[in-house]
Formats: structure tokens, sequence, C-alpha cells
């Protein structure tokens, strides 16, 4: 079993090949092809963290498509005074499925 722990964002996460990941926002568009770098790699018993053999290692993966996160509403209240306010904040993300570890 191979599989690689990538960055993705200020995030890290598991991957495989043919597994679909919900990434930030990466500036491509849809079918472009995009490259991952690697922290961690697993390939059977052998684990490889050095960062010189990482540096050789590519993760690629395909954007699929562009979405949005859930709705966060923020809300400031302060007693006695009036202040009221009310926010709400949407995150944009990336849907990319891994196609290969090399």
């Amino acid at each position: 079993m191979v599989y690689a722990v990538v960055r993705a964002g200020g995030r890290q996460e598991k991957v495989e090949v043919g597994t679909i990941v919900v990434l930030d926002r990466q500036a491509a568009s849809i079918g472009d092809k995009l490259e991952l770098p690697a922290v961690l790699l697993v390939d059977g018993d052998a684990v490889t963290t050095d960062a010189d053999k990482l540096a050789k290692v590519t993760v690629t993966a395909e954007v699929l498509g562009e979405e949005r996160g859930p709705k966060i509403v923020i809300q400031k209240f302060k007693n006695k005074t009036g202040y009221k306010k009310r926010q709400g904040h949407r995150q944009d993300l990336t849907r990319v499925k891994i196609t290969g570890i090399k």
C-alpha cells in the first residue's frame, strides 16, 4: 500500500491514488494538473521523511471542480452598550483527484 501525506494550503492530507480531496482554493481551472509537495511517503514497510528524498517524490492531482464550503456565522455582542454585529463567511474550495504518486 502506497500513500503520502501532502501539504495543501494550511493543512496536511493523507492521500492515495484515486483519492478525492477538498483543498483550499487553488489557482487552476477544471481539468488542470497540480503537483502537491509531499511531507511523508509510505511504500509498504518503508517510511520516507528525509527532505532530500521527498524532493524527488511527485504527487500529481487533477482538478475536478470549484465549490464553496459551509456558511460560518460570526456574531459579536457587547452587553449594555447596544453593540451587535453579524457577519457570514463561505470559504472557496477546490476538489481534486489524486492521479499519481511517483
